[in-house]
């Protein structure tokens, strides 16, 4: 399970800031498409090889809650979170009262707390760091988040608590999640996909976490099925109950090949639909959109056709995904999923023979030649696949600058006519020709 660090501290002491610093240019997504964008409470770092999710306390919505209520809830969501919490001081404005007040609550957690003292921005302010050791987290790192300095002592100190605690499957294993926004019934749709199929291999228990793997077995293939259980509201503190979840379904998306992507039938699309398939879509997994409560729906036999088209244009974004039409109350058109599911499943790890990729880039740039574009045109010389999961493209051209963004969807559309990739997104990365 991914391993995970949580920012907490006293407002204005540079939590964002370092938040922006450990994560870099990954925090920054775009995407030309409408439900892309969504606010951001995570992100994702690398330091010497290991990889770790980073959440900004700081931008969790409390609302109006008093300032100590504030600061209690940044220090719990850390607390239900995080295996190792950075705790942000200011170390031009001294040792404060709210610092000794968070620290109180880090005791109670028995995680690893690393105490970063924050704005040290020369050698001259290094003394300012010694009155922090009150705090009782041990030795303090010097850092400052606006100059780089002292970041890596730090990320030496968070990847030290990491371990290798993922279970490990077999490669012809099919891992998916079940996600969506509340209430659309994604626990059902969990329990009749293994209530059905009854054939439950075993359950391992992520770590210390909520999200449970399940294994099962269906027509002879391995499955394993994350649910992110135990996602829960505490009080009025946690009102934004989808920034609070969403954590927890990260988790789950990030460890799967596939994502089910549940929607309410009934309620039709709404903004947040979009926002959790965003996440999906950041993170590069396959996935089906399953329209959960299809029983209580009144419809002729044009309803699902429309509701599909509506979809499709709703989530423009990842119109490569199928969509299928259940309801887990009564357990009915279950099995629709598999079908879709495992079609993803291959398309995802798909690999197309060079000559083959090669024979479309030279279709394509006939059919619709590269226009003058930053004052100078586009000449590609070579396309081949590099990963899978998802299948990825790297094209050779004498300048990526001469490529506009739409020609680059034009050949995305050109490579998905010629080749099934139903279910999966692709990736089509620009080198300049050595």
């Amino acid at each position: 399970m991914p391993f995970k660090v949580a920012i907490v501290g006293r407002p204005n002491v540079g939590k964002s800031s370092l938040f922006n610093r450990l994560v870099g240019s990954r925090l920054s997504i775009t995407d030309d498409e409408a439900g892309v964008t969504r606010d951001r409470i995570y992100g994702k770092a690398e330091w010497l090889t290991k990889n770790f999710r980073v959440i900004d306390t700081g931008g969790i919505d409390i609302g109006d809650a008093p300032f100590l209520n504030q600061i209690k809830a940044q220090a719990q969501i850390a607390m239900d979170e995080a295996d190792v919490i950075v705790f942000t001081v200011d170390g031009k404005n001294g040792l404060q009262d709210s610092d000794q007040y968070i620290a109180k609550l880090l005791y109670k957690t028995e995680k690893p707390v690393v105490l970063a003292v924050n704005k040290i921005d020369d050698v001259n302010q290094i003394q300012n760091i010694y009155e922090f050791y009150a705090l009782g987290f041990g030795d303090p790192i010097a850092i400052s988040s606006h100059h780089g300095i002292g970041i890596g002592d730090l990320l030496d100190k968070i990847i030290s608590y990491m371990t290798e605690d993922d279970p490990i499957y077999e490669d012809s294993t099919l891992s998916f999640c079940i996600v969506g926004r509340p209430n659309v019934g994604k626990s059902s749709l969990t329990n009749a996909i293994l209530g059905e199929e009854r054939v439950i291999v075993s359950e391992i228990s992520g770590t210390t976490r909520d999200a449970i793997d399940t294994q099962f077995k269906k027509d002879r293939r391995d499955y394993v099925v994350i649910d992110t259980a135990g996602i829960k509201k505490r009080g009025k503190v946690y009102e934004n109950t989808d920034k609070y979840s969403v954590l927890r379904a990260l988790s789950a998306i990030e460890r799967s090949d596939v994502a089910l992507i549940v929607i309410d039938g009934n309620e039709g699309v709404i903004e947040q639909d979009k926002h959790v398939a965003g996440y999906v879509s950041d993170y590069g997994k396959a996935c089906v959109i399953v329209v959960n409560k299809w029983d209580v729906v009144e419809k002729d036999e044009k309803t699902m056709k429309k509701m599909e088209e509506k979809i499709k244009d709703e989530f423009k974004f990842m119109d490569y995904a199928q969509v299928v039409f259940v309801s887990a109350k009564n357990n009915q058109r279950i099995h629709t999923i598999f079908p879709a599911l495992n079609l993803a499943f291959e398309n995802y790890q798909k690999e197309v023979q060079t000559s083959i990729l090669n024979d479309l880039l030279q279709d394509a740039a006939a059919m619709n030649p590269t226009p003058i574009f930053n004052h100078g045109k586009a000449q590609f010389n070579y396309v081949t696949q590099v990963a899978i999961k998802p299948p990825t493209f790297v094209l050779f051209v004498n300048n990526p600058d001469f490529v506009h963004f739409s020609y680059l969807r034009y050949l995305n559309n050109q490579f998905r006519d010629a080749i099934d990739f139903t279910g999966t997104p692709i990736k089509l990365i620009l080198r300049k020709k050595a």
